[in-house]
Order: structure tokens, then sequence, then C-alpha cells
């Protein structure tokens, strides 16, 4: 394993015991066995190797999600088990995301993610390869379904024994749909004020 590759492995682990926002130059040489110096040879910064060593995490989640098949609880069911099992990647995560709010590069990296992530959750629950999912999914299905992600992490990293499991996920769900399909009918009916008769 070459310098860089220690210094990854290092930044992960630093990230694993002290998050995002806590990890020091000093503290990722000592993880990985390699100077202070070589950080900027390799990365050119500390953020750039925290960025780095993050994705690579993050893509490895989305690797083992994204291909996996079953039914909607089945799938949420193992995401709620990797807020639990990998929870400082999430913590990291949300850490990252408050930074990003003044480190322009992060933030461009964020979003880029973000679109990565609403392409990969449409053709999931489409069940067809990202190439062939539409953009209308794309912009509905996978925005709503990250929407959903991000905000039953943050309910399990605050009150785990309060945030929603599965079953209630979907149950929710539903009960939104009918919702939705309610208020759309409701307004069908009605006449537009703005159209003479």
């Amino acid at each position: 394993m070459g310098n860089r590759e220690k210094l990854l492995a290092g930044a992960r682990r630093c990230l694993e015991e002290k998050g995002y926002l806590r990890t020091t130059v000093r503290d990722i040489a000592t993880a990985s066995g390699v100077s202070m110096a070589a950080i900027g040879y390799h990365f050119g910064s500390r953020e750039a190797l925290l960025n780095q060593a993050l994705f690579a995490a993050m893509g490895e989640w989305g690797e083992e999600f994204g291909g996996a098949s079953g039914g909607f609880e089945e799938l949420w069911a193992g995401k709620i088990r990797s807020f639990e099992e990998q929870r400082w990647l999430w913590l990291a995560s949300v850490e990252a995301f408050v930074h990003a709010q003044s480190s322009p590069e992060l933030l461009a990296l964020l979003a880029a993610g973000q679109r990565e992530g609403r392409r990969g959750a449409a053709a999931q629950l489409r069940e067809v390869p990202e190439g062939a999912v539409t953009e209308e999914d794309v912009r509905s299905l996978g925005s709503v379904h990250m929407a959903l992600l991000s905000g039953v992490m943050l309910q399990w990293l605050t009150d785990a024994q309060a945030a929603p499991d599965a079953r209630e996920i979907a149950v929710g769900l539903r009960a939104l749909a009918e919702r939705v399909e309610s208020a759309g009918a409701g307004r069908a009916e009605r006449p537009d004020p703005h159209t003479d008769r």
C-alpha cells in the first residue's frame, strides 16, 4: 500500500472515529502512519482528502444498495440497518453538508452526488437500468425518494427509538398517496374560476 492509499485509509478511520469536522491533519497523519506533508503532496488539502474518503464510502454504500432487489419494505429495512451499523458515515455526511455551505468545491461535489443519487433511486424503484430512467422520474420519483432517505436518516440519528421502521414508512407513503390522489380529484371536480362558463 502506497502513501496515497494509506492516507485514504487513515482518513476513513478518522471519519469513523472523529467525524468530518473534528478530524485534523495530524489525526490523519497519525492514523495513516504517513507524514502531514504527504497530505498536501497527494491531495492538496485535508478537505480534499476527507472528501475523497467520504465519497468513496458513500459510493460503497450506493453500490451495496443500488443493486439490491426486493420489496419496498425490504429495501428500506436494509437502509435503516445502515443508519445503525454505519452511523459514522451518516454523521460525517451531515457534517459535510454543513461545511459545504462555506466550501464551493465540496458543495459542487455534493450536488453532483445528489444528481446521481436521484437517478439511481428512480432506476431502482422503476427496476430499470439507470440509462433507461426518464428525466421526469429522476426529477419526481428520484427527488422524493432522496428527500425521504435524508429525512428518515436524520430521524434515526436524532432519536432512533422513535424513528419510523420500514413498515411505518410504507404505511405513511400509502396514506400520502391517497391524500395526493384525493386532492387531485377534488381539483378536477372544481370549475376553474378563470374560465368563462
